[in-house]
């Protein structure tokens, strides 16, 4: 059974594929792999399979008009419709855009960096500075490219990619450089053993510890 307009549910991906298509004129879904990996790709990451079984979805739902070549590899060429056009209109005219979404294996490391081994944060943060040095650079290579080689609307999320990278890359070379990182804890003290000595022991107390000098033994 086909799915109809009234039936369809349409995801972020869902508006990407529309965009892409709309501003290509015509895509396939090769193309929109393409496309995306060189632009919204670095700020909104998700299976790339989904390109290919979206445009057919949309397609079925009216959104998306797809044709096949005649011969040679018969790819499936999709073009935007009225409909998909009215529907990406309306969605961008939305003003809730939803909460941010931030999913960063570092920071997420770093958060349970505290049960790990001496030295982990410092390699962590020295891995993330280098990765998002060279992340920048591309988007440097990028805005270096000429005025006509994107749309105004890519080079604004370009500027705020760049803004981005300098930050995060900023924040990781000064925890790699935090001397409280770089200095290797010491190894946490032992409990005492029952009726045995400690070499912690302070004088004159029975039983004690360092910290906890006044506790009866």
């Amino acid at each position: 059974m086909m799915e109809t307009m009234a039936e369809i549910v349409l995801t972020p991906v869902s508006y990407l594929v529309l965009g892409e298509v709309a501003r290509r004129g015509s895509a396939t879904p090769y193309d929109l792999k393409v496309s995306v990996a060189e632009s919204v790709g670095n700020y909104w990451s998700f299976p790339h399979a989904q390109l290919y079984k979206e445009p057919p979805r949309l397609a079925e739902a009216g959104l998306l008009a797809e044709e096949r070549e005649a011969g040679g590899r018969r790819r499936r060429i999709f073009r935007i419709t009225d409909a998909g056009r009215r529907s990406l209109q309306d969605w961008l005219s939305s003003a809730d855009s939803g909460r941010t979404e931030l999913r960063d294996l570092g920071l997420l490391k770093l958060a349970f960096a505290d049960l790990g081994r001496p030295g982990d944060v410092a390699r962590l943060a020295r891995a993330q500075a280098a990765a998002h040095r060279a992340h920048l650079e591309v988007y440097r290579t990028l805005a270096a490219l000429p005025p006509d080689a994107m749309v105004w609307t890519l080079r604004r999320t370009l500027d705020l990619g760049l803004a981005y990278e300098r930050l995060v890359a900023e924040f990781w070379e000064r925890l790699a450089a935090d001397p409280v990182v770089t200095r290797i804890p010491p190894a946490p003290r032992r409990a005492r053993a029952a009726g045995g000595g400690h070499p912690g022991r302070v004088s004159g107390r029975r039983g004690g510890v360092p910290g906890n000098a006044g506790s009866p033994g």
